[in-house]
């Protein structure tokens, strides 16, 4: 019988994992701002190679290859590995970018020959478009490529835009990215519970809100994905509900020779009920379906490592 009591123990593992979580924290911190000081595509391509070193042996990496084996059914496992590997070079460039945000959209629209960053006419139409016509609209991005940079481009060229974003558990972690983000990608609010009411106000003040749309939800509506039914978040169909406006589709392609294209999907209709209300399930399908293409073109720069369908 142990000597130490329950209590105590408790009280003990508390401090523990508050030292832990401090102690994460401050190296991620640390992380973040050191590398800051390298050159960004060196930095890119060494996380790169370390993520593709270290990755295989997580359990995440049994995951992506279940989620990408049930996906794509055709694959051979060969095929299935090279998928594998290019999400962790995509996750180790990432990393790497990340530290960067503030100077990793550099799309001059005088000169765009000098950018990183490549735009088709039809996406400069568009965004143009959203930035002009005096309405608000919902915007959807997925875990593709860089997903931080929709929002700096919004920012950047002058799109009044309300960010929903997940809270990392690390209180020190979370404080510095926030900082990172807060000056180039508009208005933060934060997952939870108040998170709906402040982004339908942001809608009705003419405000356009981006949320990713792309992950399980438990407790969200039933969609079929890659074939398989698994659940999403029906946020924004049940914001549209409430304000209807333009709904598109925004991704980023990662490119060789450290470039990216920037794409801004056309309209995508919702689904409507027979009393010609939004239908939130099929509204939120019609996002998925539009997802799924898109990772279909790039399996390899898509976030496999976590669980789809449960």
């Amino acid at each position: 019988m142990s000597l130490i009591p329950l209590r105590t123990k408790l009280v003990i593992r508390q401090a523990v994992k508050s030292f832990g979580s401090s102690a994460v924290g401050a190296l991620t911190v640390g992380m973040l701002k050191t590398t800051r000081y390298f050159d960004p595509i060196k930095t890119a391509d060494l996380f790169a190679r370390i993520t593709q070193r270290i990755g295989p042996r997580l359990r995440e990496h049994r995951i992506a290859r279940d989620n990408l084996t049930a996906a794509f059914p055709e694959k051979s496992p060969e095929e299935i590995e090279t998928i594998l590997a290019g999400v962790w070079d995509n996750v180790g460039r990432l990393g790497a970018e990340f530290a960067h945000l503030d100077k990793i959209w550099d799309y001059d629209e005088a000169h765009p020959e000098r950018s990183r960053i490549e735009l088709p006419a039809r996406t400069y139409e568009l965004f143009h478009q959203l930035r002009l016509d005096g309405k608000p609209a919902l915007i959807f991005a997925s875990h593709l490529a860089n997903w931080e940079m929709p929002a700096l481009a919004a920012v950047a060229h002058g799109l009044d835009t309300a960010i929903l974003y997940r809270k990392p558990n690390i209180a020190a972690a979370d404080r510095i990215i926030r900082e990172m983000r807060q000056d180039k990608m508009g208005t933060l609010v934060p997952a939870g519970r108040g998170a709906p009411i402040k982004l339908a106000e942001a809608l009705k003040s003419g405000q356009h809100v981006a949320m990713l749309v792309d992950q399980y939800l438990t407790g969200g509506v039933e969609v079929t994905f890659f074939g398989r039914k698994t659940r999403a978040n029906p946020m924004l169909a049940r914001l549209l509900r409430q304000v209807e406006c333009p709904v598109h589709g925004v991704r980023i392609v990662r490119l060789p020779g450290h470039r990216f294209r920037a794409e801004v999907s056309e309209a995508v209709e919702p689904v409507r009920d027979a009393g010609g209300q939004i239908d939130v399930q099929g509204t939120t399908q019609a996002i998925t379906s539009v997802v799924e293409g898109w990772i279909r073109e790039h399996p390899e720069q898509w976030l496999w490592l976590h669980r789809r369908w449960r």
